[in-house]
């Protein structure tokens, strides 16, 4: 996507890429997993519910996670003013992209137009055979989980998995290439709510930084790229993301 010609002399906002982590979205009500308080951090067992060859290999762990998909806050949860300012951005045509790590859909729900949000760690939204690659909603396995716990493909008997990246597995097809031309071709690059501890996606950082966008940080904790940053902003996210989109809008 590119930007129209601006007329000479005349003020804008800058072409803003954002890379969103699971801190965009505890506002929620959903945990994140690295944070102080983050899932794995106060139990790191749990991460074998999203390891790929744990799952395939034990029944008691699909079964597990099976059961943390259906009581996951992210069903009932609603965009915070986090995810609503990223709109105001793209509507005031700022926005190259938002490349989040989430799968939780909740910047559609806030009103992001779906070719604007990469989901580089997939969507809970629909499910697959790792057999034969069938596909069926989410929603309707979680229907039958009292009856079918551990649920297969009805297909060809094949294990189910939800479209979420699992440990192990390859991110989906072409997204994190369309996120590093998202991330080279920006002048403002905003990290928000990531630890930037997951590779390749926290990566991208450095690619924006390389092809000479400005930096800005908005964590509650250091992250390992903050050398990188030309702001850090550690205030709480749905304070500090609407004032910095703000600013960026005022040109």
């Amino acid at each position: 996507m590119d930007r129209a010609p601006q007329p000479a002399g005349s003020t804008r906002a800058p072409w803003v890429t954002v890379l969103a982590g699971a801190g965009i979205s505890t506002g929620s009500g959903i945990p994140d997993f690295r944070g102080p308080n983050g899932v794995w951090t106060l139990d790191p067992d749990a991460a074998r519910l999203l390891d790929h060859d744990w799952y395939v290999a034990h029944a008691d762990i699909r079964r597990r996670t099976w059961q943390m998909w259906r009581d996951n806050p992210l069903w009932q949860a609603e965009p915070t003013p986090a995810h609503r300012c990223l709109v105001d951005l793209e509507r005031a045509g700022a926005l190259r992209a938002i490349c989040t790590q989430n799968f939780d859909g909740l910047q559609q729900l806030a009103g992001s137009s779906p070719p604007t949000v990469l989901e580089l760690h997939g969507s809970i939204t629909g499910s697959r055979c790792l057999s034969c690659g069938a596909t069926e909603p989410t929603a309707g396995i979680l229907a039958r989980l009292d009856i079918d716990p551990d649920p297969h493909c009805a297909r060809c008997g094949g294990i189910l998995a939800t479209d979420v990246v699992m440990f192990g597995e390859s991110l989906p097809d072409g997204v994190f290439d369309a996120a590093v031309e998202a991330a080279s071709g920006c002048e403002v690059f905003v990290v928000v709510g990531s630890t930037l501890t997951v590779q390749p996606v926290a990566s991208l950082t450095q690619v924006a930084a390389d092809a000479g966008a400005r930096v800005v940080v908005v964590n509650a904790e250091p992250t390992p790229y903050d050398h990188l940053a030309d702001l850090l902003d550690r205030r709480p996210i749905s304070d500090a993301l609407p004032d910095l989109v703000r600013e960026l809008l005022a040109g």
